[in-house]
């Protein structure tokens, strides 16, 4: 009897575990931080709207343009009504420029790692040109740039994990959307784009951008996302939401 017992537990727990499907996630560990993170600047034509901290280094808030900034009396960051969060650079006052040159040197950890995962479970999937597909959990690489021409669903639970490998260019054409469903959260989607990452007007995008060059978003564009850029970030009236 007791014996029986135990076997129905268990199977009942066992049935109530999810068991996470794609690679194993990128860790941003301190650049995670930050809704967008850039070494050579961030604009904004305004009114831009931001949600969650932004930071420059290893360059002075200068390369912060558009964004009216107001520094803080601790001059440890700025504000700006475009951003519900906080500005960084790294000329601010300690331990500001410290806690950036960490978060830059953990943005090149994870795009290293990110782009050095190999056996992909998708290869240069509809030649670089992709529309109307669901993308279903794991890795995925393109050696030629990728152009998303039309909208695009990210399918998978909760727990779900995909990296998407570009060695060329990113772009999202104007008015098209990334989309998710079943649970799937933006976290757990990392793009690693060795060229520039471009949403066309309106666009959408979801999940974490690590970029070797610029990242911009233009007219109207949304972003569910973090913008990691080891050059600039440009956004045009745009939306980004972590």
């Amino acid at each position: 009897m007791i014996s029986s017992v135990f076997t129905i537990s268990f199977l009942a727990a066992l049935a109530n575990v999810v068991v996470a499907l794609g690679p194993a996630a990128v860790n941003l560990r301190t650049a995670g931080n930050y809704a967008i993170l850039s070494k050579s600047g961030v604009s904004t034509v305004p009114p831009s709207v931001i949600t969650g901290n932004v930071a420059v280094s290893p360059i002075a808030a200068i390369a912060l343009t558009g964004f009216s900034l107001k520094l803080d009396s601790t001059g440890q960051f700025s504000t700006s009504s475009q951003v519900t969060g906080k500005l960084y650079a790294a000329t601010y006052a300690v331990p500001t420029p410290a806690t950036l040159t960490a978060a830059i040197g953990d943005l090149g950890t994870a795009y290293t790692d990110a782009t050095g995962r190999s056996n992909p479970d998708f290869n240069n999937l509809g030649s670089g040109t992709i529309s109307g597909l669901v993308l279903t959990p794991g890795l995925y690489t393109w050696s030629t740039a990728l152009s998303i021409t039309g909208d695009v669903t990210i399918s998978g639970s909760a727990s779900d994990t995909w990296i998407f490998q570009v060695a060329q260019t990113m772009f999202v054409a104007a008015g098209k959307k990334i989309v998710l469903v079943g649970g799937a959260q933006a976290k757990n989607i990392v793009w690693v784009v060795s060229g520039s990452v471009t949403a066309g007007a309106g666009a959408h995008l979801e999940g974490v951008i690590l970029g070797k060059t610029s990242i911009t978003l233009q007219t109207g564009a949304t972003a569910n996302s973090r913008l990691l850029a080891q050059t600039f970030v440009a956004l045009q009236k745009a939306t980004v939401t972590n």
